[in-house]
């Protein structure tokens, strides 16, 4: 591996050649240094313009000695730098095959398009939760992090249809929209949700309009860090409590949660009340809400409220329990 220490060596090396080489045709031959130094690179280049001035038998051994010595030292750091780009460019071509393999072989994962600071934060979260991603950035400057990440990533504009389609948009089942462009964001979306129609899309919008455009375009949700960052600073002064419970609820690593679990078509709890699920009295965890099958969420839902098919069981509880839960709902 070349380093800088080595590039520096190599640098020092060539510059001590030139100056000697020049030095010894002062010294022999009795020239001023500047038609030494011509010599000296003409004969290191092997331009072969000729000599300055006519050289004695001494002067035509000494160019000799330096034509071997210096095209030696030239010979090495030729190639050195060219083993380098060439294991490079083939080392380059070999991650991005193994990447593309990888890519291939993932289902079920998500597709976030932007690497900057908020497409970041959301590869992590999902990342933590266990979920396969694969991330799209056009700026190379971003291979560097993405490598480190250990994501699975292409070097690519998302707003083209063979760059998602690469990404395996087909098989994914979710996609985030968060490049730095609303423009981008739409264009991102509307091809994405005309690839695939089950997709869940996610979309940042920052622009007047770009909510609505967004939404048009087949987002299933438009977000807007903005207007989120400023309404939570809003929420820790209005109402400090519940949002400290809120961050707690959500971050991994404490031993309650707030989670959404699916019921399954081949749950036994299908078609009873809550009363009798169990899931207060066996498992301890509170049921804030449930999300029907087309859309309709009940808040606090009594205990006469039967279970679904197609439900989405919002509850609070030790992770362990919420665990239970899944297995339950099948």
């Amino acid at each position: 591996m070349i380093t800088l220490q080595r590039i520096f060596l190599w640098i020092v090396g060539l510059t001590a050649i030139i100056i000697l080489g020049s030095l010894g045709y002062v010294w022999l031959e009795g020239w001023d240094f500047f038609d030494g130094l011509y010599m000296t690179v003409n004969t290191l280049t092997t331009v072969g313009f000729g000599e300055v001035h006519p050289l004695s038998r001494l002067g035509r051994a000494y160019t000799m000695a330096l034509l071997l010595l210096g095209m030696g030292f030239l010979f090495y750091v030729v190639t050195a730098v060219a083993q380098v780009v060439v294991e490079g460019k083939i080392r380059e071509a070999l991650g991005k095959r193994k990447l593309q393999k990888q890519i291939k072989k993932i289902r079920n994962h998500y597709i976030i398009c932007g690497f900057g600071r908020i497409g970041e934060i959301v590869a992590r979260q999902l990342a933590q939760a266990g979920l396969p991603l694969v991330v799209i950035d056009n700026d190379p400057a971003a291979s560097e992090r993405l490598e480190s990440s250990g994501y699975n990533f292409l070097v690519a504009d998302a707003t083209r249809e063979e760059v998602l389609l690469e990404a395996g948009i087909e098989r994914a089942k979710g996609l985030v929209a968060v490049v730095s462009s609303d423009a981008g964001n739409v264009y991102i979306t509307l091809t994405a949700r005309s690839l695939n129609p089950s997709l869940f899309i996610v979309a940042r919008g920052e622009g007047l309009g770009s909510h609505k455009k967004l939404l048009r375009a087949g987002a299933d949700r438009v977000e807007s860090p903005h207007e989120m960052g400023g309404r939570k600073m809003a929420h820790t002064i209005l109402r400090p409590t519940v949002v400290t419970l809120m961050e707690l609820a959500m971050h991994e690593g404490v031993e309650w949660s707030m989670e959404e679990v699916v019921v399954g078509s081949s749950s036994p709890l299908l078609g009873l009340p809550l009363k009798d699920t169990g899931i207060r009295q066996q498992l301890n965890l509170i049921l804030v809400a449930i999300k029907r099958a087309d859309g309709e969420l009940l808040f606090n839902p009594t205990p006469q409220t039967a279970i679904q098919a197609g439900d989405t069981l919002i509850a609070v509880g030790l992770r362990s329990n919420l665990e239970a839960l899944e297995k339950m709902l099948g």
